[in-house]
């Protein structure tokens, strides 16, 4: 790991960023691969949200609100590691959604680190998952630079290319 101060504040969600978080998961630009497209309605930023903060209370983690040290009440993103359904088969998933305007700074390999280290010193979770749109190049080469190997595809999205899935095991688990 790199010998840098940190740069990003993280914290637990709260009610008071939906509008923040539909600010950004309903940007176009935030969906430029998400199948789904971008939110369409603050409904869908305050269920989101609630499964966030369900999971904070029955997990005691999940996606974080992400800020820059020096703006800690200016949120750029969220993301964190999270229980994913891939289909039928439940994973720890590190996953991401960052403004515009904090792409192409290196907070996405941060932020996974960060998380990295949460779910394998604090959480002590066997593996992290990651899963990315096959034509997201960026995203590739965050999860590859965070340590994740292509470990198989996805076909998660009806009538389109299967998603990669990307894994990286606990440094002391060897992989099965």
């Amino acid at each position: 790991m790199p010998d840098t101060a940190p740069r990003l504040v993280y914290r637990k969600p709260s009610p008071s960023d939906v509008q923040r978080l539909f600010a950004i998961f309903g940007d176009p630009q935030t969906n430029l691969f998400n199948p789904a497209g971008p939110m369409t309605r603050l409904d869908d930023a305050h269920r989101l949200l609630d499964r966030w903060l369900e999971q904070w209370a029955t997990q005691g983690y999940g996606w974080w609100a992400i800020a820059r040290i020096e703006a800690p009440h200016h949120l750029i993103g969220f993301g964190g590691v999270a229980p994913l359904n891939y289909l039928t088969e439940r994973r720890i998933n590190l996953g991401y959604r960052f403004a515009v305007e904090a792409w192409g700074q290196g907070y996405a390999t941060e932020l996974g680190r960060d998380a990295l280290e949460l779910a394998f010193d604090t959480l002590n979770f066997p593996e992290v998952f990651g899963l990315v749109r096959p034509d997201h190049a960026a995203s590739i080469r965050v999860l590859e630079k965070l340590g994740l190997k292509p470990f198989g595809v996805l076909d998660d999205v009806p009538g389109k290319a299967p998603s990669r899935v990307f894994r990286v095991c606990h440094p002391t688990t060897v992989p099965g």
